[in-house]
């Protein structure tokens, strides 16, 4: 059976699509926060850096979904952290009480 592109994961869709990865976004973007929100049409994820005694916190990058490919991403998450603890073990969430730290600033639930 003939996997279709939207089920591929990274290697597979390497090998058969030429994807350009260049130096600066290849570095990537450190963030320990990450901001969700949507609108009927879109979701948008705001990662950000926390720092600790800073009363400011910056988005570091900003990602914008179609649903279907939030829904795919979350899949893929999900697909990819199994995997990940079948290797490593289990990860421990230390704020699984759902803890939010403390930010000084506002997000609204619209894109």
């Amino acid at each position: 059976m003939e996997k279709s592109n939207e089920n591929l994961d990274l290697q597979e869709m390497e090998n058969s699509m030429n994807i350009e990865l260049s130096e600066d976004i290849a570095e990537g973007i450190y963030s320990n926060l990450a901001v969700i929100s949507h609108s009927n049409a879109e979701f948008v994820i705001d990662f950000i850096l926390l720092v600790p005694n800073v009363p400011k916190a910056k988005v570091k990058s900003r990602i914008i979904l179609t649903p279907q490919h939030a829904k795919r991403l979350l899949g893929a998450m999900a697909d990819n952290i199994k995997r990940y603890e079948s290797q490593f073990g289990e990860i421990i969430d230390p704020n699984a009480n759902n803890y939010i730290p403390p930010m000084h600033f506002t997000t609204r639930g619209e894109a």
